[in-house]
């Protein structure tokens, strides 16, 4: 959630920076909404005072004009209330849809007007036509998508074989890599509350993308982000506990509402998908710092593997709800002959934490303050495969891996 004290100390600067991040979103009406309240909350408490002065003049000798302007008096306090209860229902819902803001520095406009900042040695050439990952997996037996559409549906994919312990050595490498950058593991339930999708930001604004467990009131996580953003909740740093750096490995789950355009068949979009995401909390002041170097993590296993890639700064539209900055790390797959983003780095500043109620003192008697969030994918699986299977095909269908998973995996 936003800071409200920014939008009544300067409302007109933080309106127009929602609107810079989305402008279907009325930031006017929130503004209007929260000022009514105020006002309408300051005219309630006069009215009680009013009647406590009533009641003490009462105490003097009950008229019929006292009697009745306290009659009165109740009247207008039991309107009021109830008119503020009606708009406080209104605020938190417009208010829980709220989108972060924006850094002032990110372009204006969506997908349109993201930056490609940096990239990294040279798309693969090949002697012969390259093949799509469907058809490698599919001749390999690595990956069986008509077997996950008997047994689940569409859009699902079941591994086999080698495209097992591929996956499964990605996951090690990954893991192993990230605690070298000081990422503690952490292995989260993959069932959550909605009270933690809503701490999160994914609810109620993305409630139609995520599975339910009806019976029990649970979801399947659609990120470990939601998990790790969670681990903190309701709780108190000291400023030298900080920064907390996390990275889990998990299943994630996605409705994904909306259809898929041919193009994306296979793994690139899919409702279940492995992704390993980096999670940092931190002071604000070191929040920009932490943000470069979570982006080098995930950097670094591309360059490991010996992919090519780029890297974007995202446009103000097109950042997350809960960011207020995004890089976007898209690697070159050969067989869609495009460019896929494999993580979204992004610096999510007090939003998650406002919502959570993650703070710290930076001194034992200090007052408390809010805690940035920052968080990656270090990094999704499911396209991570597709750009190993594509870029690194061979005229005779078969795949060589990059040098990095032929040797040992690290331990974590």
């Amino acid at each position: 959630m936003i800071d409200l004290k920014r939008l009544r100390e300067h409302p007109q600067e933080t309106i127009d920076l929602i609107a810079k991040k989305d402008p279907s979103f009325n930031a006017q009406l929130l503004y209007e909404l929260d000022q009514q309240i105020r006002t309408m909350t300051h005219e309630v408490e006069e009215l009680r005072h009013q009647k406590n002065e009533l009641a003490r003049s009462a105490k003097q000798g009950l008229t019929p004009e006292i009697r009745e302007q306290s009659i009165q008096t109740g009247k207008q306090i039991d309107e009021k209330q109830t008119r503020i209860n009606a708009l406080e229902k209104e605020f938190s819902e417009l208010y829980l849809s709220c989108p972060n803001l924006p850094d002032a520095h990110l372009p204006v406009g969506g997908k349109e007007a993201n930056k490609v900042v940096s990239t990294w040695s040279e798309q693969p050439h090949f002697s012969f036509t390259p093949k799509n990952h469907v058809e490698i997996a599919t001749a390999l037996g690595w990956i069986d998508f008509e077997a996950a559409a008997r047994m689940t549906g569409t859009n699902f994919a079941l591994y086999k074989g080698e495209g097992v312990a591929l996956l499964y050595r990605l996951v090690m490498f990954m893991l192993g890599h990230n605690s070298k950058y000081g990422y503690t593991p952490v292995l989260p339930p993959y069932l959550v509350t909605e009270k933690s999708l809503e701490v999160a930001s994914n609810f109620p604004k993305f409630k139609d993308q995520v599975y339910s467990v009806t019976a029990d009131q649970l979801y399947l996580t659609p990120t470990a982000e939601v998990n790790l953003t969670n681990l903190y909740r309701d709780h108190i740093f000291s400023a030298d506990q900080l920064p907390v750096r996390m990275t889990s490995w998990t299943s994630c789950f996605r409705r994904e509402a909306g259809g898929y355009g041919g193009q994306e068949r296979g793994l690139i979009r899919i409702h279940q998908f492995e992704k390993v995401e980096l999670y940092t909390i931190c002071e604000p002041a070191h929040a920009a710092q932490e943000h470069e170097r979570m982006l080098a993590c995930a950097e670094s296993i591309l360059q490991q593997l010996g992919l090519h890639y780029r890297v974007s700064i995202l446009a103000a539209q097109d950042c997350s709800f809960p960011s207020a900055k995004t890089y976007d790390i898209e690697v070159w797959l050969a067989g869609q002959k495009q460019y896929y983003e494999v993580s979204s780095v992004s610096n999510c500043t007090d939003f998650q934490a406002r919502r959570g109620l993650i703070r710290y003192k930076k001194q034992q008697d200090s007052k408390t303050e809010l805690v940035y969030t920052l968080n990656g994918s270090s990094l999704a699986l499911s396209r991570l495969m597709v750009a190993i299977l594509e870029n690194y095909q061979q005229p005779d269908g078969t795949v060589v891996l990059p040098e990095v998973l032929r040797n040992p995996v690290p331990t974590i």
